[in-house]
């Protein structure tokens, strides 16, 4: 969905097909189909005029959105009160030993 947003903010139009997976990695779900160019042969967005060259402004615009934003600030917050406060944590398990 963010790959979405982002093609939506640089005038790309996009179709998001939730049904498609990649077969080798099957629990990722969902593919994004985009439009470089318009019928007459002139891209929709003048700075985009290669698969490349959108990938690039996707992965510029794609920590700035906001729902990582809110993500981060949100884990951030929580992380920093959760160590501040933490004493020496116990792990494993401590049970009966078999015989």
């Amino acid at each position: 969905m963010e790959i979405s947003d982002c093609c939506g903010h640089l005038k790309i139009p996009h179709a998001v097909e939730i049904d498609k997976a990649y077969p080798r990695d099957f629990m990722q779900v969902g593919r994004v189909r985009f439009q470089l160019k318009k019928s007459d042969g002139s891209f929709w967005n003048p700075a985009i005029s290669s698969k490349k060259a959108l990938m690039l402004q996707i992965a510029q615009l794609v920590p700035k959105h906001h729902g990582r934003t809110k993500k981060q600030e949100t884990a951030g917050s929580s992380s920093a009160a959760g160590a501040a406060g933490a004493g020496p944590s116990k792990s494993g398990k401590h049970g009966k030993k078999k015989k």
